[in-house]
């Protein structure tokens, strides 16, 4: 079945406010909350298919990328841009609980859920790992495979319930005073409130019968990405002790340096070497760009430093609609080693007084082309 708009899911448009999503979401989850509705199912999915919502419209990179995509452009990035999981249909409803319960103010879901005694689930923390992608990764975008070493569930570990919550999470103290009885409630000093404790531990394994391996990770690296941009694979992290829920993988982009194309921002720049006799006569020529090859009209009397613009041929933006564009700079190139012929050649249209620099005024100076870059 094909997803619900997710402006439809919380019933506000597209140029709704983030205080307006904000409430727009609190009101669907007190209604579908699971405390308030037990055993109903479509509840319960209802209850996730605004939480699904909340996280992608909550968010300023994720909206902006809906907006522009869609769906698809959702497919494959788990809880931020990257691979594995999917938005929100891969969460459970602790990651629910944890992520969003603060909307209301803390302690529940509007009061719903927040006096109820469960242990916390147990959660495996994230890992962090760097990537380096070409201009080509960053224009088109790729799907890259590592190996990420992590704590993962040692085969043949079993856990048991905690013998002093007795699988609460917590612990409760009467303390007589002046007043009466009081009553404070404490997580379990034996779990950590986890409700559970090690039963089996295989050989190798920690105290919470995890073990470090070798596991292979796919991402999805989405056109536009950039130096320092962190994706989320959710679910790709460290495993949880007595089966909770992994922690996430955190993959942070590095950029390759090109050797002959720089980039600034979403524009490239590239360099083109001509000859005298292509400057003054006119030429086209094929330029290898990260986008495949580009033919290039050179016009007669090209001067050396022209800059030659291509529209949308440099970075699609992460964060907004378009693409960069990419600058040809143009460079005649003087000849080092003449022969004899061309020497004689050029001895004589400077003595014939026709081959000379004589600059119309038309000509854009240094500081008018980087003017014009920036324009």
């Amino acid at each position: 079945m094909s997803k619900r708009d997710y402006y439809d899911v919380l019933g506000v448009s597209k140029s709704a406010s983030p205080e307006e999503i904000k409430k727009a979401y609190r009101k669907l989850a007190i209604q579908f909350h699971p405390d308030k509705n037990p055993g109903d199912k479509q509840a319960e999915e209802n209850f996730k298919e605004a939480a699904e919502a909340y996280e992608v419209l909550s968010d300023p990179q994720k909206k902006a990328r809906y907006d522009q995509y869609g769906h698809a452009g959702m497919s494959g990035a788990g809880g931020g841009f990257g691979g594995g999981g999917g938005f929100g249909g891969g969460m459970s409803m602790e990651d629910i609980f944890s992520q969003f319960g603060d909307i209301f103010g803390g302690g529940g879901f509007g009061g719903f859920g927040g006096g109820s005694q469960r242990s916390q689930a147990a959660r495996g923390s994230n890992l962090r790992v760097r990537i380096k992608l070409n201009l080509q990764d960053m224009v088109e975008g790729t799907q890259k495979t590592i190996k990420v070493k992590k704590m993962k569930s040692a085969p043949g570990a079993t856990a048991k319930t905690c013998p002093t919550c007795h699988g609460s999470g917590a612990q409760v103290k009467v303390m007589n005073t002046m007043f009466g009885q009081m009553q404070t409630q404490t997580t379990c000093g034996t779990c950590q409130g986890l409700g559970k404790v090690a039963d089996k531990i295989p050989a190798g394994a920690n105290e919470h019968g995890l073990i470090r391996e070798d596991e292979e990770v796919t991402i999805n690296i989405p056109a536009g990405a950039r130096e320092g941009i962190q994706l989320n694979v959710r679910g790709k992290g460290n495993d949880a002790p007595f089966g909770g829920t992994p922690g996430d993988l955190l993959v942070v982009v590095e950029e390759e340096v090109d050797k002959t194309i720089k980039r600034e921002g979403d524009n490239l720049h590239q360099e083109l070497y001509i000859s005298f006799a292509e400057a003054a006569l006119g030429t086209s020529k094929e330029l290898s760009t990260v986008g495949g090859q580009v033919k290039i009209k050179v016009e007669a009397g090209t001067q050396s430093g022209k800059i030659l613009r291509l529209a949308g041929k440099g970075l699609p933006s992460i964060d907004s609609y378009g693409k960069g564009d990419m600058f040809v700079h143009i460079n005649v190139w003087t000849p080092q080693n003449l022969n004899p012929t061309q020497k004689d050649f050029f001895e004589q249209q400077l003595e014939s007084g026709e081959m000379v620099a004589e600059p119309s005024g038309k000509e854009k100076s240094f500081f008018d082309k980087v003017k014009d870059l920036f324009s």
